[in-house]
């Protein structure tokens, strides 16, 4: 059986989609923090695959709910890593300070700069010293029709506004949710002890958050212009990695996935709206 944590998120929901026979809980079904609720629902339901996506998301609220930040995406993870079922568990590009030039690997040293990225960090520790078999696959710039992300927030400003300034100089891979659910289905079956680790996933390509709001506008027939800022012109509490491009190499050989064009995958969800 399979559980999905997190399932009313942007991936929880394209997962359970695809996996119609799998358990979907959000807070309201399953409080991930309360390792007794944890143990005792899992095994009531025979769980043996947990795919979490379950995370605290705010990244400049959890500068200040640090206790919060940290119940959700370090004892939360550590719980379902308990539990004895496999476990995929999804982390971020904010476990790097994006100072790099070239694409992160998996085994690349971590240097979290905000609340939100080591929280998650210390989660995907939690998860490997504690599970006998876990897949954490670090993504970026997620967005999906479902949910709260750039894409909407672009396409709802851009049909509001003759004009939009976005930052030009953090540069990445926007990433589909429904391709990183489809990537999700084909390693399920793959799983093992031996390929346990952090394994890295975003849609091919590379380009500023500029670029990608560019793009959104293009493809929604919306006539916004959109203007290029730095991110010194719109400061935020949080940090944000100015590069947090992610090396796939090792998803793509060691589960043989074939990654689309981040481009390819905005066409896919824009047609959902």
């Amino acid at each position: 059986m399979y559980l999905i944590t997190g399932a009313k998120g942007q991936l929880g929901t394209e997962l359970a989609a695809r996996l119609p026979d799998a358990i979907c809980a959000d807070v309201d079904v399953l409080d991930i923090t309360d390792a007794d609720a944890v143990a005792k629902f899992v095994s009531e339901n025979n769980v043996d695959v947990i795919i979490n996506c379950a995370a605290y998301t705010a990244v400049d609220k959890a500068e200040e709910d640090v206790a919060l930040a940290t119940k959700i995406n370090v004892d939360g993870p550590r719980n379902l890593a308990k539990s004895g079922a496999k476990i995929i568990h999804i982390s971020t590009d904010y476990v790097f300070d994006g100072t790099g030039h070239q694409p992160y690997k998996t085994d690349d040293e971590t240097c979290p700069v905000s609340v939100y990225g080591k929280t998650k960090r210390a989660g995907e520790i939690a998860v490997l010293e504690n599970a006998k078999c876990a897949v954490i696959i670090r993504t970026a710039w997620l967005y999906s029709a479902h949910g709260n992300n750039f894409v909407k927030t672009m396409r709802r400003l851009g049909a509001e506004k003759e004009s939009l300034n976005v930052v030009a100089d953090q540069i990445g891979s926007p990433t589909f949710a429904g391709d990183l659910a489809d990537a999700i289905v084909e390693i399920i079956p793959q799983m093992t002890e031996q390929n346990s680790g952090i394994y890295h996933f975003t849609n091919e390509g590379v380009c500023s958050w500029y670029d990608f709001a560019s793009e959104i506008m293009e493809m929604s027939g919306l006539a916004c212009v959109v203007n290029p800022i730095k991110s010194s012109q719109y400061p935020t509490p949080a940090k944000r990695p100015f590069y947090s491009v992610l090396d796939k190499d090792k998803i793509k050989q060691v589960f043989g996935i074939n990654i689309k064009h981040w481009k390819k995958g905005l066409e896919k969800c824009i047609k959902q709206f």
